[in-house]
């Protein structure tokens, strides 16, 4: 290829909608209200109202989200939350931060959902909370969390930095926008993700109106009005301008979706029929965004495969290459390899191929041809 490829192409999704960018930009600048502009509250309402919730708060990253979340719903040191073994690290850090105490969970190896047919295993009577991650772009079965968090009277946290604009399906047929189905959802603007800004940003969402006062609060120093704090809180704020971008973007959600989704068929089309190669499943109650076409390897093939598209100019990424459990820094909590084999087996096999909003047909068919050519 004459151009580098782009694991994802941020520079061609700002030129497309450069002028409404630099409006915003520049509109934000000229207010100079850097901290709490009127652009953030304009977000904030445009974020609520796009994903039909009672409340959405914003912040400074994910991982704040993930953390504010955690304090609004009073969880306390010792309290256990039940996570997916193979996730992003930022999941696990906020719980340990915390002091409280992390379960790991196997997933499923076609979704990558934490496995909800093992949840009432893993549930203690320290048991608080249960965090879903939507990885790479679709809901975990909610439906069957929600019933066993019922039963135990456990808080739900939805984990979905890499699911926002994907619905879950009901069995009654009707939708909901992931984050927007447990107690509390979070989610990351980090610039590569489906709705990203121009640095980091993050928000949580919530049908609960009081909850959602109250993580404002913790969001901002724990104060309702200023100077007067009503509970401790930390300083999580996300910036004027990078809301001034966010406002913009989110407009677009819905097709930057489409766009992904296209790409992703086409993928799935030049693939489905090789051996060796397995294509992202569908689970049937929800859609799939694609921040992530995340593929299977059999056979031990993964890194050979990787390596020979790095020597074709395509970057491709592993997502994740060591389970969560196993990561240095966490195993004080006394998980030994073999305690979660699926998670296991997917760090060794998953591989993320480019995709993006602004991919184009001679790009993607560069890709497809030499893919298929690894594995005839």
């Amino acid at each position: 290829m004459k151009d580098a490829i782009q694991m994802v192409d941020l520079k061609s999704q700002y030129l497309k909608i450069k002028p409404e960018i630099d409006k915003a930009l520049f509109d934000a600048v000229e207010e100079v209200a850097y901290i709490n502009g009127p652009q953030v509250k304009k977000f904030v309402s445009s974020l609520q109202k796009f994903n039909n919730v009672t409340s959405a708060v914003t912040c400074a990253n994910g991982t704040d989200a993930l953390q504010i979340a955690m304090m609004g719903l009073d969880f306390k040191p010792g309290d256990e939350v039940i996570v997916p073994a193979f996730t992003y690290i930022a999941t696990v850090e906020v719980i340990a931060l915390l002091g409280l105490v992390p379960k790991f969970i196997d997933v499923k190896e076609d979704t990558f959902e934490l496995d909800y047919t093992k949840l009432e295993d893993v549930i203690s009577d320290k048991t608080v909370g249960i965090i879903p991650v939507h990885l790479f772009g679709q809901c975990s079965n909610m439906e069957a969390i929600i019933e066993i968090a019922k039963k135990h009277n456990i808080a739900i946290i939805e984990d979905t930095a890499q699911a926002m604009g994907s619905e879950y399906i009901y069995q009654d047929g009707s939708k909901a926008f992931a984050g927007t189905i447990g107690d509390i959802g979070t989610t990351s603007f980090f610039p590569s993700k489906n709705l990203g800004c121009f640095g980091d940003g993050g928000a949580l969402l919530t049908q609960n109106a009081e909850l959602g006062e109250k993580i404002n609060m913790i969001a901002n120093h724990g104060q309702r009005k200023k100077y007067h704090h009503e509970t401790i809180g930390v300083n999580s704020r996300l910036d004027t301008i990078q809301a001034a971008i966010l406002d913009v973007k989110l407009g677009y959600l819905n097709d930057y979706s489409a766009a992904r989704q296209k790409v992703a068929a086409k993928y799935d089309s030049a693939f489905n029929s090789l051996s060796g190669l397995n294509i992202p499943a569908r689970a049937k109650y929800s859609t799939h965004v694609f921040n992530q076409y995340t593929c299977r390897i059999e056979k031990g093939r993964r890194d050979e495969f990787k390596s020979y598209l790095q020597e074709k100019g395509i970057p491709s990424m592993v997502y994740y290459p060591i389970p969560v459990h196993l990561q240095q820094a966490y195993k004080i909590y006394g998980y030994q390899e073999g305690d979660f084999p699926i998670a296991e087996r997917l760090c060794k096999e998953v591989i993320s191929l480019p995709i993006h909003t602004e991919m184009k047909d001679n790009v993607q068919n560069y890709i497809i041809e030499n893919v298929v050519n690894f594995f005839k």
